[in-house]
């Protein structure tokens, strides 16, 4: 067993405890299984965290930090407000391959929502990322880019509801989801909802690699 430093056990034990519950499940995976992955003993386990809940807790705020780090990233050299909301309905943290699993355990969270802590921790994930989306939107929406026909706040849930929804279907292996014959992508009609056929060269300049490009009109 390696000695590390404690902030750098702690990322080690997180990353872990992802790929972990993602393969077992949160409620099968135990914490003597966790540190046997991690190369340590149950110990270290409760030196960072006070019990498997308590990890669980910290996977979902790291997740969200992280999220909304990559977000920013994504929209350091946008050119307007238009370009910064096609970056992010295209950023979807649940296929992203270095959020995969992490998301993958808070979907999990579905069948711990009993536990309160859990729960207050995931409604908190969720609403941080709402609110993220929600300033995007209505910087698009005062720029004359997204009409204000609907809320930016009702806008942010549909992304975030439509994401999750793509997501499972991923991680469940759908093949063709999210396309059609013409292979238009979901992501290409929801940008061409919000921003309008006009946006057609910001969208391809934005395009994401793991996405088809949009279908000729």
């Amino acid at each position: 067993m390696s000695r590390l430093p404690a902030a750098q056990r702690r990322e080690q034990l997180l990353d872990t405890a992802a790929e972990l519950f993602a393969t077992r499940g949160y409620a099968r995976a135990t914490t003597f299984e966790l540190a046997r992955a991690a190369g340590v003993t149950e110990p270290i386990i409760y030196r960072h965290f006070k019990s498997k809940r308590d990890l669980f807790v910290a996977l979902i705020r790291r997740t969200g930090d992280e999220t909304l780090q990559s977000w920013s990233d994504e929209l350091e050299n946008a050119s307007d407000p238009a370009d910064r909301l096609v970056r992010l309905i295209r950023a979807n943290p649940m296929v992203n391959p270095h959020a995969q699993f992490a998301y993958r355990v808070i979907l999990q969270g579905i069948t711990e929502v009993h536990d309160e802590v859990i729960s207050q921790a995931l409604d908190e994930h969720m609403r941080t990322l709402h609110g993220f989306l929600t300033e995007q939107i209505i910087e698009a929406q005062e720029s004359r880019h997204v009409h204000k026909r609907f809320s930016a706040d009702i806008i942010a849930w549909l992304l975030i509801d439509v994401g999750l929804g793509y997501g499972v279907l991923d991680a469940l292996g759908v093949e063709g989801h999210g396309l059609d014959d013409s292979k238009t992508h979901v992501v290409d009609v929801i940008v061409r909802m919000l921003l309008g056929k006009e946006t057609r060269q910001i969208s391809e300049l934005s395009d994401d690699h793991d996405n088809p490009k949009p279908a000729p009109e």
